[in-house]
């Protein structure tokens, strides 16, 4: 099949490969699914985004990182820590490691307790490994940005499914998440 100028075949079931100006890619665990919320988002807002596909079994943004060829400050993970009060979203670098201690201060909190899987699932709705602030908007979160994000033009986030990222400028993700840019990292 030829959308536009690329050229989109499907090898062999789960595995998608595509040639543009002269650039053969290969996605693994493919799944033709119709665009992402976030996706629809991004097109609405007229943002500049490319979508990139990993294994959908991977869940550590360290691995997916090493997947797309890129450093870990590149790849943004999404953390749901959860407060009686409005629960947050916490945007961190691959390569970062979350200090609770840091971001109870940043938000007047004597301590917070990360989410569980389960509870990440039941608050956003989406699996992890797929949940993204793009998806979350005006859905009662609170979204903060670990400070090392200003280190980066663009990052990779989730495209709110598992097995898509999507790679965009921080200022645009910043501007619509309306997300706090915090020091959180340990």
């Amino acid at each position: 099949m030829i959308i536009g100028e690329r050229r989109v075949f499907v090898e062999e079931a789960g595995t998608l490969k595509m040639t543009y100006a002269g650039l053969t890619v290969t996605a693994y665990n493919f799944c033709m699914t119709s665009k992402t919320l976030a996706m629809k988002l991004l097109e609405k807002k007229k943002v500049d985004y490319t979508a990139h596909t990993y294994p959908t079994t991977e869940r550590d943004a360290e691995k997916i990182a090493v997947h797309f060829g890129v450093k870990g400050g590149e790849v943004f993970k999404t953390l749901v820590v959860y407060r009686p009060k409005k629960p947050l979203l916490i945007m961190l670098a691959a390569n970062k490691q979350l200090d609770l201690k840091k971001l109870a201060k940043s938000v007047g909190e004597k301590k917070l307790k990360m989410a569980t899987h389960a509870e990440a699932e039941r608050l956003t709705g989406l699996q992890v490994g797929g949940i993204s602030p793009l998806a979350l908007l005006n859905k009662g979160f609170v979204m903060l940005a670990d400070a090392s994000i200003s280190e980066q033009e663009r990052v990779f986030i989730s495209s709110g499914e598992r097995g898509i990222n999507l790679n965009l400028p921080v200022k645009d993700l910043l501007k619509i998440t309306r997300a706090k840019v915090v020091d959180v990292a340990s």
